[in-house]
């Protein structure tokens, strides 16, 4: 296999030192190194073959270039990830332990939102717990965390949103930043997060079917995805409730907007996803058989309940 070229090495460059990148300014980039749009299917195809040799060389070192749409502005952006999660790739953060508690604690209030409104207020964000339950039920406090103050959560934070770790919404609230989409999909994956029923990406800022008794989240995005074309009928696909409230443009929605990555070792088919869509929706059905994961059973429950469920046992 042929070394990477300059162009290859600039590309790599920008998202390393920009961090994730928006897919027009990448784009922008791409066609200042080689001279080439990505406009027509042939320019196309050149791109799609950079990426190719660019995430072959990536996974020696166990690095993957991704495209990931952020879920609160519903653009598409592009950025190098760690493939890998473990305690020597753990080394590299610049955050301390109570630091990286603090974030885990924020992302996990987050996603038990029932609402799906995919953020909690700055004081629920400071406020949040991190105590660990040990074995036999007690709850602990590790050292490094009992002299973690206030100021301390608020430089944090700060510096989270910074980052693009954390996201301060519209409504002045903290969400999940476009990097935590990056990196954490294989860990919403296994944690069960519920996943959009169109995209089958976790659905942590998502719009919710109208039937309370009904799990389906899809993204804003993907609802107009879906119900674009007038003949569709705008109901939910599992339940066939009647979705109202959503006035679209006339023009139509690519059926899959979401750039495809030509990776080194993908292994992502349309069948692996259906039946993980298939897997997933039985999951939901089955509130009170299925088993909890180990240091998220709280999590898993909260997740699994019905809006109405979790509006009874918040009353």
């Amino acid at each position: 296999m042929s070394a990477l070229s300059w162009r290859h090495h600039t590309l790599i460059q920008a998202l390393l030192s920009r961090g994730p990148i928006k897919e027009d300014d990448f784009r922008s980039v791409f066609s200042h190194v080689t001279g080439k749009s990505s406009g027509t299917q042939k320019q196309q195809q050149l791109f799609n073959e950079y990426l190719r040799k660019i995430n072959a060389e990536l996974n020696y070192v166990q690095f993957e270039l991704r495209a990931c749409r952020n879920q609160y502005d519903g653009n598409v952006y592009y950025g190098v990830v760690n493939s890998v999660s473990d305690d020597q790739s753990k080394l590299g953060t610049k955050y301390t332990v109570p630091q990286i508690t603090f974030y885990k604690s924020i992302v996990e209030a987050i996603i038990q939102d029932a609402e799906a409104t995919g953020s909690i207020s700055n004081i629920d964000a400071l406020n949040t717990r991190l105590e660990t339950q040990s074995q036999g039920g007690a709850v602990q406090i590790p050292p490094a965390l009992k002299n973690f103050t206030l100021s301390q959560k608020e430089k944090t934070l700060e510096q989270l949103v910074k980052d693009q770790w954390l996201c301060s919404t519209a409504e002045g609230k903290i969400g999940l930043g476009v990097r935590s989409f990056f990196d954490l999909r294989s860990w919403f994956r296994s944690n069960e997060v519920p996943a959009c029923e169109v995209c089958n990406e976790a659905a942590v800022k998502a719009e919710l079917c109208p039937n309370e008794a009904c799990n389906v989240r899809l993204h804003q995005y993907c609802l107009q995805q879906k119900f674009s074309q007038q003949r569709i009928e705008k109901i939910c696909p599992v339940c066939g409730t009647k979705w109202p409230g959503f006035i679209f443009k006339p023009e139509s929605v690519e059926e899959d907007d979401l750039p495809h990555v030509p990776s080194h070792n993908s292994q992502h088919s349309e069948s692996a996803m259906r039946k993980r869509r298939r897997a997933h929706l039985e999951d939901e059905a089955d509130v009170t058989g299925s088993s909890s994961r180990q240091n998220v059973a709280d999590l898993s429950d909260t997740k699994r309940m019905t809006r109405r469920s979790a509006r009874l046992s918040a009353s």
